[in-house]
């Protein structure tokens, strides 16, 4: 499967945002869903998992409440609606696939967990 990424942009704080990413290739459904974000001089970190039908869904303590994961395995896309941002949110966003035993566990996934990667989208929230 490959995975593509968008609806980055600048927004103020306090702004809302919705990145897409659109899948083709294998079996979309196969797979866990994940968004994770680079901020400048860091390393990429967990944003959010949802499981292959969407029944187990993790968020990252620090975009809990603000931001919704979603996904429509009929249209192949993942979906991340991102409410109050903040200027700490500003990082591309990668969008992820990974096996589907990951998106079963309680706990967030890793990096090297999910193994299909999208290109990024830059999101910039200014104070």
């Amino acid at each position: 499967v490959q995975l593509q990424a968008s609806g980055g942009g600048l927004v103020q704080a306090g702004a809302s945002l919705r990145l897409s990413c659109a899948a083709s290739g294998r079996a979309y459904m196969a797979y866990t869903l994940g968004w994770f974000r680079q901020a400048p001089g860091k390393e990429r970190e967990f944003v959010a998992q949802i499981s292959w039908g969407g029944g187990t869904i993790i968020y990252a303590d620090s975009v809990k409440g603000r931001f919704t994961v979603s996904r429509d395995n009929a249209k192949n896309t993942l979906d991340l609606q991102m409410n109050s941002l903040r200027p700490e949110d500003t990082a591309v966003y990668y969008c992820a696939a990974g096996p589907l035993t990951v998106g079963t566990r309680l706990s967030p996934g890793a990096v090297s967990d999910f193994d299909i990667w999208g290109q990024g989208t830059l999101v910039t929230v200014s104070s």
